[in-house]
């Protein structure tokens, strides 16, 4: 398993992040220029990732202010985890967005650089969005 994480702290309670990100309908925004085809509901969203695949999430799972877990609604080329943990501190919170993806090693050089690029651009964009 190969894991790619980003961590930032946004100035906003864990339950207005939460709020935010317990909605797929709100994570097109939160995706680099390289995604296409978005389409979404609550819970969740498929897209394409420019000349890689097309992708079919869900939330498998929510835990209020704290956590949210997404996986694939759809068998993908690899497995895959993406997972927001939320640690709330007063007025502010510390988020830490987590990509876990099952690469062999051809998939593990081809795609580590775009998903720990996926993993930061959410997360910058993330802040953006709420700060």
């Amino acid at each position: 398993m190969s894991t790619f994480k980003s961590t930032i702290t946004i100035n906003k309670p864990a339950s207005t992040v939460y709020a935010f990100l317990a909605d797929m309908n709100n994570h097109e925004r939160l995706m680099p220029a390289d995604i296409s085809d978005w389409s979404s509901t609550v819970d969740g969203a498929s897209f394409n990732i420019r000349n890689m695949l097309k992708l079919s999430v869900k939330i498998e799972g929510r835990v209020p202010d704290k956590e949210i877990r997404i996986i694939p609604a759809e068998k993908p080329p690899f497995d895959l985890e993406l997972k927001w943990t939320l640690t709330g501190n007063g007025d502010n919170t510390d988020v830490l967005f987590t990509i876990i993806a099952d690469l062999n090693m051809m998939m593990k050089m081809l795609a580590s650089g775009p998903l720990q690029k996926l993993a930061d651009d959410e997360t910058a964009n993330l802040r953006k969005l709420l700060s």
